[in-house]
């Protein structure tokens, strides 16, 4: 989890809500280990660490030894947290195959402003979405900081140049390092600034000595003008463009469904000039990931055609055999359903193993078929006689490939619900094929093979 006190926190105040907070939890029944890291936060997207006293990461790892599931451990968790109303949470999950947040709506713009306003907007439009718990935004208000704006004209009527000016100033309210004190393999900077009376408020900032002419002291009050600001704390950007995220995890539905939902709240609201909105996040890799897996279910068919053609020496008989294809896609239909699985990309990944594995049979029982032809049976006679001949060997082979894959499809041992979708669909796929392929692949036979044959 990264918690997030409000701007400007001390790194002693976090430290102490972070400790009470670690202590609460891991009164929780089910919690096995707590531990927090204060004062870094690790960008859910890139290796990169802020060192701010504001934020720090809690890792929460559940006890295997209970079937406590994560949903109802996050639940108890975010009960506890209602009662440090400073901490914000976003949950972080280790998943699979996926690296963004589940939910990401990107707005991107120019204006930092037009940005904060629609990103408000769009995390005040997914809390009327079923499903989405921890929305966060990742353009926060920042720090208070004073903006220097400086009057070219008068710097020029001094013979003085902005470069110069920033430099001196700069030097006076950070200081400059001098020299360097050795103690041993131990050195320390000595760097020379102007005292703290003279650097921490605005008005000792105005008046700082920039220069002197004739006498005269110039003072920074003189060359500009200043005004204390909320600046932004961070300027995220993707793809070079200045980008405002906001995030949300998914809890009871699937990701498909919640990102139809969110696109039909996204078209209802008015933008500004200049922002765009996209959704992102875990919708965006799965798009890619089905787009690019759905051309490797066609290129995997196209090959196995291929390889077939090629043996037969023939294109009819491969493509009697590819009509168990989509009797598998059927199956894996049902079998997903019933197990209560969605379709994710290790369903697809099976449903590609699967367009290998279910033509075996159908291989099998048309090889027969053409060798009793070719031993002078009749076409009725050598269909009927193949099938009854080939029915124990599919179903051997059908038998022998499910009972390997149950344990997988039970859910078994860590990582079951990564493993599980594709044993499901390889099984229940190939299942309703083999039952089809006894029927349905001899008609298909007879109908292509009838014309010109006495049957």
């Amino acid at each position: 989890m990264a918690l997030e006190m409000p701007e400007g926190t001390p790194l002693s105040l976090t430290d102490h809500e972070v400790s009470n907070l670690e202590k609460e939890l891991a009164k929780l029944p089910g919690i096995a280990l707590v531990a927090g890291d204060v004062g870094i936060s690790r960008d859910g997207e890139t290796s990169a660490q802020r060192r701010k006293g504001n934020r720090a990461e809690v890792h929460v790892r559940l006890d295997e030894s209970t079937a406590l599931a994560e949903d109802v451990a996050l639940e108890k968790i975010r009960e506890v947290l209602k009662e440090y109303p400073n901490l914000q949470m976003k949950v972080r999950r280790q998943a699979l195959l996926a690296f963004g947040a589940p939910v990401e709506v990107d707005v991107y713009g120019y204006s930092l402003p037009d940005l904060q306003r629609t990103a408000d907007l769009v995390a005040e439009r997914l809390l009327k979405v079923d499903g989405l718990r921890d929305i966060r935004l990742s353009m926060v208000p920042g720090s208070p900081e004073v903006q220097v704006s400086f009057d070219r004209d008068k710097l020029n009527r001094f013979g003085l140049t902005l470069g110069g000016v920033s430099a001196t100033v700069r030097n006076k309210v950070r200081g400059t390092v001098a020299s360097r004190y050795r103690d041993r393999e131990r050195h320390v900077d000595i760097r020379v600034m102007n005292s703290s009376e003279q650097r921490n408020t605005l008005t000792a900032v105005q008046g700082l000595i920039v220069t002197e002419r004739d006498g005269v002291p110039i003072t920074m009050s003189s060359l500009s003008d200043m005004e204390v600001v909320i600046g932004p704390s961070e300027i995220h950007r993707l793809g070079s463009k200045r980008v405002a995220i906001v995030s949300a995890n998914l809890t009871g539905r699937d990701l498909g469904s919640a990102a139809a939902e969110i696109r039909e709240l996204l078209y209802e609201i008015s933008l500004p000039a200049g922002i765009t909105v996209e959704l992102g996040g875990q919708n965006d890799e799965m798009t890619k990931s089905f787009r690019s897996l759905r051309m490797a279910i066609l290129l995997a068919v196209f090959l196995v055609y291929l390889v077939m053609a090629s043996q037969f020496e023939s294109f009819l008989y491969p493509l009697i055999i590819m009509f168990t294809v989509p009797l598998a896609m059927t199956g894996v239909v049902y079998g997903l359903f019933l197990g209560g699985m969605s379709v994710s990309v290790i369903a697809v990944i099976g449903a590609i193993m699967l367009a290998g594995i279910v033509v075996n049979n159908g291989i099998v029982l048309v090889d027969r078929i053409n060798q009793l032809r070719k031993a002078g049976q009749k076409l009725s006679v050598a269909v009927r006689a193949a099938g009854a001949e080939r029915f124990r060997p599919i179903l051997m082979t059908t038998s022998t490939t499910v009972l390997g894959l149950l344990p997988m499809a039970m859910g078994l041992g860590e990582g079951a619900e990564l493993r599980a979708p594709l044993a499901v669909t390889v099984i229940s796929g190939l299942l309703l094929a083999t039952l089809l392929t006894l029927v349905v692949v001899p008609v298909i036979y007879t109908l292509f093979s009838r014309s010109g044959e006495e049957v």
